[in-house]
C-alpha cells in the first residue's frame, strides 16, 4: 500500500535526482584561479527541476501533492505535513527514527528538537528530497551542509545523495572564492561545534590564507578594493600589499585570530602588513574609551550593568587577543597603536601581562612616542592621580634596559653631593651598566626620549594628587648626558611648584635637586631668577651661574671674587674649577612668560633676592653655633656683608651679561 500510494513521487523524484546540479556564473575551468577572482561575482548552485509548492495553512507547511501526507516533522516553533518516502528514501535519520516511534492510522510524528540551522534549512533539505528546486550559495552552505549531515543524507541511503553534491559545490566553487571563503567562515559561527566536526572551519581558513599567501597584489579579490574602484581617482593607482586586511576584518575574534595565525606561519607576508591588519581591526571593533567606562558604540547603549559587564568582557578578550597576534619585529606596528591598545587596557580592566607586554613593545620604540599618546588615564582604587605615571615608568625602565650610550657630557661632581636619588633610579643605573654590552638604544633616540619625559612631566605636573616622589623618580630615570639642557626640566619643576602650593621648604629643596643650574638657557636662568617658588639657594646659583658663564665667555672676568666662591661652596661646585661645564646650548623661550621683554627690572631682582635672603637668614639651620655656644653668622649672610654696595654689584652683572649678548 505504500508502495502504491507514492510510486508516482517516486518516479518524481528520480526523475529530477538524475538531472545534473546546474553551476551558473561559473564559465572558467576548475583548475587555477576562478573566474571569481576576476570578475567578483560569487557563486550559487542549484539543484532540482521542480516548481516550488510549498505551502502554509494553519500555521503548518506542507507540500502541494495529490498524495495525502503521512509524517508531521516537529521543530522549533514549526511544523511540517509530508511524506515519509521521499524523505526517508534520502534520510537514513528519518529512516531509523520512524522505525523506532510508533506508527498511527494516519500520521506519524518525529520530533526533530536539535536540528541545526531551524525551519528554513529543514526546508530546503525537504525540497531536495522532492526534487523541487534550491538555490546553494555561500550564505547557506554551511547551515545546508550541517542539516545534512544531521539527516545522514549519505552515500550509504542512495549513491549521489544531498552530502555528495554539498562537498563537490564547497570544494570546488566556495573554497576558491575570496569572497564565498569569507561568507562562508562567518556563516559558521552560527554552528561552532558541526562545523569544527565538518572540517568546514578550517577548511575556509586556509582557503583565505592560501589566497593571500598566493595572491599578495590580487587587490581586487577584496570587497573593500572593489567599492573604492569605482571612483575614478582610485582606479589607476597602484593596488595596497594589504588589500586582504579590510575584508577579514569582518570576521569574529576568534575566527580572525585562527585566520592571522594561518597567514603568518605561511612566512610570506611581512610583520608590517600583520601590524596594519590588526590596526584595521582594532579600530573597527575596539570602541571608544573614556575615562569613564565604555562610551556608547555606535547605535547600542547597554541599559543594565550586566550586559555593560558583558561587552565589556568581550572587548577584553578582543583586546588580549590582538595583543597575544602582535608581530614581535621591531618596527611592525606603530608605537601610537601600541599606547592606544594600553590605554584601553587600562580601562577594560585587561590582564597584567597583557598591560606589561604592551609596556613593554612601547618600551622598545618609544622615541616614536607623544605626550598626548602617555596620557594614559588612572583608573587605580589606590591612586587618586589623574594618569597612570607607574605604567610609563615601567615603559621607561624597558627603554633604558637596552642599554646606555657613553655620556657625552661629564659626570657630575661626587665631592659633598647633596643629593639624594631615589632607589628605583639606582637600580636603573645599575641595570644601565649590565645591559651596556648588548646596547641597541641609539644615543639621539635617549636624546628624543629626555625631551618626551620632560614633557610629559610638565602634562602631569597640574595634577594636584600627583605625589613629589614619582616626579623626581620619572626626572632621575633619564641619564645626565641625555639632557644636554634643563629648561623643559625647569618648566615642569615650576608648574608643579605653582599646583603644590603647599610643599614644604624641604620638599621643594628636595625637588629642586633634580635641576643641573648650569644647562639652563639664559632665557630660564633669568626666570628662575625672579621665581619666589625657588628656594633661595637655587635662585642665587641660578643667577651667579649665569653671570659667570657671560663673564667667562666675554674674557671680561677670569677670577670669581672671595664671596661668591664662599656661597657657591655651599652648593657643591665651584663654576672656577669646572670652565667647560659651565657651556650649554641655549633653547628659544616657548611661552611668552619667559620672554626677556617681560621680564622685571634690575632693582626688582635684587628686591626679590633680598627678600629672599631675608627670610633665610630667619631660618635656624642658616645659623651654626659652635661648641662654645657663640653663635656665628651663616655664610649666606656673611656673603650679604661683603660688598658694601650690593646693588652696584648685580648691576654690574648685570651689564656685563647685555654687552655680551649685544657682542653675538
Amino acid at each position: 500500500m505504500f508502495r502504491r500510494r507514492n510510486s508516482h513521487i517516486l518516479r518524481s523524484t528520480i526523475k529530477a535526482v538524475s538531472i545534473p546540479f546546474l553551476l551558473y556564473s561559473i564559465s572558467s575551468t576548475w583548475e587555477g584561479i576562478p573566474e571569481e577572482d576576476i570578475s567578483g561575482e560569487m557563486k550559487f548552485m542549484k539543484l532540482g527541476s521542480r516548481p516550488d509548492t510549498f505551502y502554509t495553512a494553519e500555521a503548518v507547511r506542507s507540500v502541494s501533492t495529490e498524495v495525502s501526507s503521512d509524517l508531521i516533522i516537529q521543530l522549533k516553533g514549526s511544523r511540517y505535513l509530508l511524506h515519509k518516502f521521499p524523505l526517508l528514501s534520502k534520510c537514513l535519520r528519518l529512516q531509523r527514527l520512524c522505525s523506532e516511534s510508533p506508527e498511527s492510522s494516519q500520521h506519524q510524528i518525529i520530533k526533530l528538537p536539535d536540528f541545526p540551522g531551524g525551519s528554513e534549512t529543514f526546508e530546503i533539505c525537504a525540497k531536495f528530497c522532492y526534487g523541487i528546486t534550491i538555490t546553494l550559495s555561500a550564505h547557506n552552505i554551511v547551515s545546508v551542509r550541517c542539516a545534512a549531515e544531521y539527516l545522514e543524507m549519505t552515500e550509504d541511503v542512495e549513491k549521489g545523495n544531498f552530502i555528495y553534491k554539498l562537498e563537490f559545490f564547497f570544494n570546488s566553487c566556495i573554497l576558491q572564492g575570496w569572497k564565498d571563503s569569507i561568507v562562508a567562515l562567518q556563516s559558521t559561527k552560527s554552528f561552532p561545534l558541526w562545523s569544527e566536526d565538518l572540517g568546514i572551519t578550517s577548511r575556509c581558513i586556509d582557503a583565505i590564507a592560501s589566497k593571500v599567501l598566493s595572491h599578495p597584489s590580487k587587490a581586487n579579490l577584496s570587497n573593500s578594493y572593489s567599492r573604492g574602484r569605482r571612483d575614478e581617482n582610485q582606479r589607476h593607482k597602484p593596488s595596497p600589499k594589504g588589500w586582504w586586511a579590510e575584508d577579514i576584518a569582518q570576521l569574529g575574534i576568534d575566527l580572525y585570530w585562527r585566520t592571522i595565525i594561518a597567514i603568518k606561519s605561511g612566512g610570506m607576508i611581512p610583520s608590517n602588513l600583520i601590524g596594519e591588519a590588526l590596526q584595521i581591526y582594532a579600530s573597527r571593533w575596539l570602541p571608544s574609551m573614556s575615562k569613564d567606562g565604555i562610551a556608547a558604540n555606535k547605535q547600542h547603549v547597554p541599559d543594565s550593568v550586566s550586559v555593560s559587564g558583558e561587552i565589556t568582557s568581550k572587548h577584553r578578550l578582543l583586546l588580549e587577543s590582538i595583543v597575544s597576534l602582535l608581530p614581535s619585529e621591531r618596527g611592525a606596528v606603530s608605537c601610537s597603536f601600541l599606547l592606544k591598545l594600553l590605554k584601553a587596557a587600562n580601562i577594560l580592566g585587561a590582564s597584567s601581562s597583557s598591560k606589561m607586554e604592551l609596556a613593554r613593545r612601547v618600551g622598545i620604540q618609544l622615541e616614536e612616542a607623544t605626550v598626548s599618546d602617555l596620557l594614559i588615564p588612572s583608573l587605580s582604587h589606590t591612586s587618586d592621580t589623574v594618569y597612570d605615571v607607574d605604567i610609563v615608568m615601567s615603559i621607561l625602565e624597558h627603554f633604558m634596559l637596552q642599554g646606555q650610550s657613553p655620556p657625552t657630557s661629564p659626570p657630575r661632581a661626587k665631592e659633598g653631593l647633596d643629593r639624594r636619588r631615589s632607589r628605583s633610579a639606582e637600580n636603573i643605573d645599575f641595570e644601565f651598566q649590565e645591559s651596556r654590552r648588548s646596547s641597541s638604544a641609539s644615543h639621539s633616540s635617549k636624546l628624543k626620549v629626555a625631551k618626551l619625559v620632560d614633557r610629559y612631566l610638565q602634562e602631569i605636573a597640574r595634577d594636584v594628587n600627583l605625589p613629589l616622589s614619582k616626579v623626581i623618580q620619572l626626572a632621575e630615570a633619564i641619564p645626565d648626558f641625555a639632557r644636554p639642557d634643563h629648561d623643559d626640566l625647569y618648566r615642569a619643576v615650576d608648574i608643579y611648584l605653582k599646583a603644590h602650593p603647599d610643599l614644604t621648604k624641604s620638599e621643594r629643596k628636595q625637588l629642586c635637586r633634580i635641576l643641573d643650574c648650569k644647562k639652563l638657557s639664559m632665557e630660564a636662568c633669568m626666570h628662575a631668577a625672579q621665581n619666589e617658588l625657588l628656594p633661595l639657594r637655587v635662585v642665587v646659583q641660578v643667577l651667579f651661574y649665569e653671570q659667570v658663564r657671560t663673564a667667562l665667555a666675554g674674557g671680561q672676568l677670569t677670577e670669581l671674587p672671595s664671596n661668591i666662591k664662599t656661597l657657591l661652596a655651599v652648593h657643591e661646585d665651584d663654576p672656577a674649577r669646572h670652565p667647560h661645564s659651565l657651556s650649554i646650548t641655549a633653547t628659544g623661550p616657548e611661552d611668552d612668560e619667559w620672554s626677556v621683554s617681560g621680564l622685571k627690572s634690575s632693582r626688582s631682582k635684587l628686591s626679590t633676592l633680598r627678600m629672599k635672603l631675608a627670610e633665610e637668614d630667619n631660618n635656624v639651620d642658616d645659623n651654626v653655633i659652635h661648641q662654645d655656644g657663640i653663635r656665628k653668622t651663616s655664610r649666606l649672610k656673611a656673603f650679604c656683608s661683603f660688598p658694601t654696595r650690593p646693588k652696584k654689584m648685580f648691576n654690574k652683572f648685570w651689564s656685563m651679561n647685555r654687552s655680551a649678548n649685544e657682542k653675538h
